[in-house]
């Protein structure tokens, strides 16, 4: 596949991604795509490992020392870095040396959605087409089921195709068996993921049951409702608008996902085009450019 119109567009920067003083930094970070998400991945503790006591007093901990960390501090910083660029100011802030040995205590504490959009922005910077991909993994899940996660897919000339990338679940070997994940996190299968479009049709034909899919929402939401979410994430992210995760929709929020029979209908061509984004680019730009509610945010401050 290369179609430059997709690449270059995917190449351009959102109001999530645009790095703005800090692009020419991001240019001199490493280019090999698995020294480059090992680094960047030294910059985050997930706030899950945080909240989780056993985790945070286990001194051999991959990230070391929680302890080192004030209880004071949030464990969820997403809401003050939603974008690439203030998690590259605030890493910089903490600690000018971006480098694989960060001490803990200058760690930020973020999530799948801000670990992924910090490495497009990085690779944007670089000249590489890149996109942030939601979907739902087995590899973050603590029951049986599939669990939201959002990742990178990337365009890598050299091999003249997209690539998955899991930059969040680079942990060390224990851990990486811990959750049986024995295959590349930086040339991922694709069968190692499901795609938002793919559980959405996926539980609308039977192949998933609702218990299969679910939402770390708290409580944890199941089924269809999930799958609907991370269809309007990914698709929100196919378009280079990598909104956070308390938002979604407005119209959805306001019948409380209760759709009638045509919107259903409306979502399932969606879902049926995203299943092949670049084949079908052109239609999904039609429809983002044309259907108003599928823009209209609601989250946060704005409901």
């Amino acid at each position: 596949m290369k179609n430059n119109n997709i690449l270059n567009f995917y190449k351009k920067t959102s109001l999530f991604t645009d790095l703005g003083f800090y692009t020419t930094f991001a240019k001199s970070l490493p280019n090999d795509i698995e020294t480059l998400c090992s680094l960047l991945r030294n910059q985050i503790i997930h706030p899950f490992d945080l909240k989780d006591e056993e985790e945070r007093n286990n001194p051999h901990s991959f990230y070391g020392d929680m302890t080192k960390i004030s209880k004071t501090s949030l464990i969820y910083e997403n809401d003050l870095f939603p974008t690439a660029i203030a998690m590259m100011a605030e890493l910089l802030r903490r600690n000018p040396h971006f480098t694989i040995e960060r001490k803990i205590e200058d760690k930020i504490h973020v999530c799948c959605r801000e670990t992924s959009i910090l490495l497009i922005a990085i690779l944007k910077s670089k000249n590489i087409p890149a996109r942030v991909r939601c979907g739902f993994t087995h590899a973050v899940s603590e029951i049986d089921g599939a669990g939201d996660h959002w990742i990178v897919e990337y365009y890598n000339e050299l091999c003249k195709r997209w690539i998955l990338v899991d930059p969040t679940m680079l942990y060390d070997q224990e851990t990486l068996d811990y959750f049986n994940i024995d295959y590349s996190l930086t040339d991922m299968p694709r069968d190692k993921f499901i795609f938002a479009a793919d559980a959405y049709l996926g539980l609308r034909n039977g192949k998933y049951k609702t218990e299969d899919i679910y939402y770390f929402s708290n409580p944890k939401t199941f089924g269809i409702k999930a799958a609907i979410n991370e269809l309007l994430h990914d698709f929100h992210s196919l378009m280079n608008n990598e909104i956070l995760f308390c938002q979604s929709p407005k119209y959805l929020k306001d019948s409380k996902y209760e759709l009638t029979n045509v919107e259903y209908i409306e979502l399932d061509e969606l879902a049926k085009l995203m299943l092949n984004p670049d084949k079908n680019f052109d239609a999904l730009n039609y429809i983002w450019e044309n259907t108003e509610k599928f823009r209209i945010i609601s989250g946060g401050m704005n409901n």
